[in-house]
Order: structure tokens, then sequence, then C-alpha cells
């Protein structure tokens, strides 16, 4: 029996859940709980994709409520617990990604192959997300539940929202239908026909360094519109920042210099912009998102004091004995089960890193159950704090970045220590902090689905076994995205460059001595932090006696940047190897210091200064989108929410772009095996002959698809 009126605000004193506690409205049921498992798998695989292209994610919970409303209608009478527990077990492959893909590429600039590194990417998500999930058992009465009035977990208010309005009655899924049918058929003639350009671009004459690109895709349109123009508007300043003034600046004071100047390994007048990004923004942008995400840990100490100190008493209650509650929206997993489902976790980690050790790292059983502690301990402080920031300021404010960095600092700094210091000690610290990651990433989501339930009167310990097996199911996917992503987007560039392989220089390495390529076999050899080798992978051929092939692996490449793992990467590689380029480091950190002191909040200029322009302009046009929509809005009708038909098409662009990304993706890796013609769908320069290769046609369509947001934004939800 559902309360009437409602509101998911309503101060504590005065709430009432949708569904009260005597109700027997089925929630747990097998169509729930397997459509929240394929919904997790999806909203996985695409997090993953668009998460690595733009450096960030958005909340999957708001489509998947909306799309299980329709999906369960269509087979007959849902209940609202139920859409309640499609959305729970499916948003947790979508946190989970978000954890993963902040870290464990990063394994990919350390020199290690993630083709071979499924099954290890497979366990450290299914690690940290159960983490999350098990420290969220004892904090929920304390979060959830004892400052409702307190802490508002926006987006799992949102969710209810929608909720109940599905339950309700409504048409308002249809927009989420237009806009996975029209950002999919956008998507595909782009992607797969190649009707128009990915990205156009303009190098102006008149400002040489510089580039004016974008990467016309339906998910960043999707993803500006959803963070809106304030903070899309900050993203696109960073790119500015870096692109419009930076580059040009260092051409310019650089264009006269004989030699090369460190990183870089060739003079700066013959570098293109994207090799003046490599060289010299990326440090730069490294070090200005280290700042920033730590400047946000810092800010946020009281709230982590605060958390820690409530959740441990809350834990020491329930211990001493307080009895369990009858009513079902009381009832949790036992801490019985959290206990032990710890133990179990530490000796999960514990065997990964013993029967699948990191390769050349020389640990022992001993060290190796450190490790696993290491988790435990790093996994509960953060869980805390990110499910009680999440709380306050929502899920995409959550400082994830600050807090791997924290742990990865702890984590080498223990290395050195212990005397680890080769490059097989950083994946070791890498594969903590990835964990830790997760965990925190998961704990976030999993406390907003909490809220979500206890606003709309679920059941939590259905709740929890849902997120269980969300996580798990979501495991299975992730891994092979990252995979099918590094593969499908790498590239084998032509470039010379002598090196005397009998005595490499330092920072390179030789990775194999048998690299078959095109038909023919190349030493692998692999540089990171080399002062005459750019970072990255080469192919050394032994008749030239010279590199003659440079391997772009598709994670960190342009089109699919990485940036927070690649952060990881540098700041774990700067600190156990001493080999950085730290004067570029500290211009990106003081650099955050004056827009801090601006009064601008830094973290989001940082990852725009450190993505490509490419990235960031489209994501801005989206910000300018929803400006449009919301500027003649009065101002008591306030900013568009979160279930508003902007937001909700929106989610459908985005999931068309990484689902039908993905598919091109997989077609490109069918034509590397030869499973199909090379070409097959490629039509354009065949049909509309070198239009398809003008920029002006993609730009064109890229505003007919952004024309179409902001009429879909603009009709009322019914």
């Amino acid at each position: 029996m559902a309360n009437k009126p409602w509101s998911s605000t309503a101060p504590p004193l005065e709430f009432r859940p949708y569904v009260e506690a005597s109700s027997t409205l089925k929630e747990f049921s097998w169509r729930a709980v397997i459509l929240g498992a394929i919904f997790g798998i999806l909203f996985g695989a695409v997090s993953v994709y668009v998460g690595l292209r733009a450096g960030l994610t958005v909340s999957a919970s708001i489509p998947i409520s909306v799309l299980s409303i329709s999906i369960l209608r269509a087979f007959g009478k849902s209940t609202i617990l139920e859409n309640n527990m499609v959305q729970t077990t499916g948003s947790a492959g979508e946190s989970v990604a978000a954890g993963v893909i902040f870290t464990l590429p990063a394994l990919i600039f350390m020199g290690f192959s993630l083709n071979t590194e499924y099954w290890r990417v497979f366990f450290l998500a299914l690690i940290g997300g159960w983490l999350g999930v098990l420290f969220m058992i004892p904090l929920r009465r304390q979060l959830i539940v004892k400052e409702h009035g307190n802490l508002t977990f926006p987006e799992g208010t949102a969710c209810a929202d929608v909720l109940v309005a599905g339950e309700r009655g409504g048409s308002f899924a249809s927009r989420v239908f237009w806009g996975l049918g029209i950002g999919g058929a956008y998507t595909w003639l782009m992607n797969s026909m190649q009707m128009w350009p990915v990205q156009p671009e303009y190098r102006p004459n008149w400002l040489p360094g510089a580039s004016f690109r974008a990467a016309i895709t339906s998910e960043y349109l999707g993803v500006g519109y959803i963070i809106g123009p304030k903070t899309a508007g900050t993203i696109f300043a960073g790119g500015v920042f870096s692109w419009l003034v930076l580059m040009p600046a260092i051409r310019f004071f650089g264009q006269n210099m004989l030699g090369p100047l460190y990183p870089s390994t060739i003079p700066i007048a013959q570098m293109t912009p994207d090799q003046l990004w490599a060289s010299y923004i990326r440090p730069m942008g490294a070090g200005a998102v280290a700042a920033a995400g730590l400047i946000t840990l810092l800010r946020t100490t009281p709230t982590i004091l605060g958390a820690l100190t409530s959740g441990l008493k809350d834990v020491r209650a329930q211990r001493n004995g307080v009895a369990p509650e009858a009513s079902r929206l009381e009832r949790d997993l036992p801490m019985k089960f959290v206990l032990i489902g710890s133990f179990v976790i530490v000796a999960m980690m514990w065997a990964l890193l013993t029967i699948k050790p990191i390769p050349g790292a020389r640990t022992g059983l001993f060290s190796n159950l450190v490790a696993a502690l290491f988790v435990i301990v790093f996994g509960f402080l953060f869980v805390t704090v990110s499910s009680r920031i999440c709380g306050l300021i929502g899920t995409s404010s959550n400082p994830v970045s600050g807090m791997t960095i924290a742990t990865l600092i702890a984590t080498c700094a223990m290395f050195l220590v212990a005397g680890w210091t080769g490059g097989t000690y950083a994946a070791l610290a890498i594969t903590i902090g990835g964990v830790v990651a997760i965990a925190a990433a998961n704990a976030g989501a999993t406390s907003q689905d909490l809220k979500t339930g206890y606003l709309v009167g679920a059941t939590p310990v259905w709740q929890q076994i849902g997120l269980i097996v969300g996580v798990f199911a979501a495991s299975f996917v992730i891994g092979l995205t990252l995979i099918a992503m590094n593969k499908g987007l790498e590239k084998y560039t032509p470039t010379v460059i002598p090196v005397n392989l009998a005595q490499l220089p330092e920072g390179v390495q030789v990775e194999s001595q048998n690299y078959a390529h095109a038909g023919k076999t190349y030493i692998l050899i692999n540089a990171l932090g080399s002062s005459e080798v750019p970072d990255g992978k080469y192919l050394y051929d032994t008749a030239t006696k010279r590199i003659e092939i440079q391997w772009v692996q598709g994670i960190g490449s342009e089109e699919a940047a990485a940036p927070q793992a690649r952060l990881m990467a540098t700041v774990i590689n700067g600190i156990l190897t001493r080999r950085l380029p730290w004067r570029l480091v500290l211009l990106g950190v003081f650099l955050v210091l004056a827009i801090e002191l601006l009064g601008v909040r830094s973290l989001s200029f940082a990852v725009g200064s450190y993505l490509s322009i490419a990235t960031t302009m489209a994501i801005f046009a989206g910000g300018v989108v929803r400006w449009l929509v919301e500027r003649n809005k009065p101002k008591t009708v306030g900013a568009e929410s979160e279930v508003s038909p902007g937001s909700l098409y929106s989610s459908g662009l985005i999931a068309a772009g990484g689902v039908v990304g993905l598919l091109a993706i997989i077609i490109k890796l069918t034509e590397i095996k030869g499973w199909v013609k090379p070409g097959r769908f490629n039509v354009g320069t065949q049909w509309i002959g070198s239009l398809a290769t003008n920029g002006w046609l993609g730009v064109a369509m890229f505003l007919l698809l952004a024309s179409s947001l902001f009429v879909f934004a603009r009709k009322k939800l019914e």
C-alpha cells in the first residue's frame, strides 16, 4: 500500500516510504534480477567505452529505471519494488566500470599487455565491487536512515522520483527510446558506414601549434547536457587553455631551438599539435589532476572524520547485541556475513597475487597477505568517505581519483622502504589502488541505490543481494570491453628512431624478442620516462638496426585517453623510479592552485586541461544546448532536474553511442581476424564521394543531432 501524498524530501520525523512495511508487493523476482544483470552487463560495457574516451562517467540508475518500467510493463504488471530491484542490480555495472577505468588501464602504460590479463581484471573488479557492497551494509542505518534529513543523496532521490512517476503512469520512457534510436542511427552512419568524419579539425596558420577539433559523437553531446553548462564550460576552459594558449606558446618560444626539449625527442618547430599535447601537456595535466584530486580530498577531511566516527559507532552498536527489527524495511544482511565476506575477500586477493602474481615481482606469501590487508584497510576507509560524500554532493563529485592517489602514495612509500622499486612493483601498487578505487566508486553508487530503496520502501537485504549479483555479472564484460577497445583502436605508425639494442637508453627495455606483425618478426621495445625515446611501444627491426614502427595501443591514444589511469601510472612511476618531468608536473600543480584562488573548483578544469580539445569541445556543445533550453525558464522553476525530458533523451544518446560504438569496434576486430571482409560497411566515399571526408558535413550532422536534443528537451513530459 502506498502513502499519498508522497515526498522524497520530507523531514525525517514526517517521512514515510512510498510502499509501507506491511506491503506484500513482489520485489525479488527472477525476471527483475535477470533483467538487472543484463542491464549491468550492458551499462558496464558502455561506461567503460564512454569513460575511457570522455574521462568521466554518468549515473546509470535513472535510464535503467526508465527502461525497466517500460520493459517489465510489456511483459505484464510490474511493481515499483521490482523496478527498483532492476535498477539496483543494473547500476552496479556502471559504478564498477568507473573504478576499473580510473586505474587498471595504467597496466598498459607500465608495459603490460591487457590481452593476457582478462582474469586479473575480472577478479580485481569482482573483489573491489563486492568490497564496496559489503562495507556499506553496516553503514546503511547510519548514513541512509539516521541522517535522512542531512544527507540528500541527490541521484538516489531523483531515481526514487522516476520510480514513483512510473508507478503513477506517464510516457516519459519514450524520451530514452528516441535517444537510443536517433543516437544509434547517427553513430552507425558515422562510425561504421563512415558517411562523415568522426573528428572535423581546423589547424590555423595564424596560430601555429593550435588545433580546433571536435569528436562529434552522440555520447559526448549527452554527457555535456547531463553535467550542465557550468561543469561542461569549466572542462572546456581547461581544453582551451591547453590547446589554444599553452601549445601555441610552446611552439612560439621553442620554434628557433635546434634540438629537442625534454621530454620530447624532436625539435619543437617540427612537432604537430598532437605531439605537443603528448609530450608537454600530458605531464602538466597529470600534475593538475593529481593536485586537484588531493585538494578535493583535503577539503572533505571533516567529512572523512565524521563519517569514520559515525560508522564505527554504528558498527559497535550492532555488535553489542542490538536486536534486529521485525520490519522488513530494517532487514540487512547480518554482520556475520560482512565479517565472513571480508575474510573471503582477503583470501581471494591473497590467492590472486599468489597464484597469478605480477610477472617479475618477487613477492612472497607474507607480502601478498600484507597487500590484501592494505586493500581491506584502505577499502573500509574510503568506502565510508565515498558514501558520505555522495550523500552530500552526489556521485559525480565523488573524489575517487584523490582517494586512489592517497592509497598509491602510501603504498609506494612502503614499497620504497622495502626496496621494491622496479616496474613490476608499480603494477602491484596499481593492483592495490585499483581495488580500493573500485570499492569506493561502487560504495558511492550503492549508497545512492540504498537511498532510493529507503524512499520507495524496498527491503534492504534484497537490494544488497541484487548488488552482489550485479557486480558479478558486470565483472565478466568489463575486462572484455577493455581488451576489445585496446585492440580495436590500436594503430601501427611508421617511424624511424635509431637505437643501440646492446645499450638501450634509460627508461627503454625489451619486452619481447619475437613480436609478429604483418608477416614479419620484430623485437618489441617499451619506453617509459626516457629522454631519448618518446613514451610508447615500438617494433625494432634487426635488419635495419632501428625502430621502424610505433605500436599505438587503443587505450592511451587520443580516441581513448584514459586520463585518470595515465595519471595513476605517472604518479607510481615518478615515485618508484624517481624519473619524471617534474618541472612540467609542478606547472600543472601551480596552475591548479591559481584556479582554486580564483574560486573555481579545479578538478573539472584539470581534467579538461589533460583531455584532447576534441573531447571537451563536444561535451561543451551539450552544455550549451542545456543552457539554451533553460535560459528562458523562470527562476522559480530552477535548473532542469535529473528526470527532465532532456536528461532522459541524453541518457539514450549516451547508451546508443556506447553500444553502437562498441559494435563498430567488434566489427573492426572481425576484420583483423579475417572473419569479415575489410571495409564491408564502409560505403561513405562509394555513395557520396569526397563529401564523406568533408569536415563541414560532420559539423552539420552534429548540429542536427544537437537540434534534436533541443527539441526533445523543450517538450514537456506527459
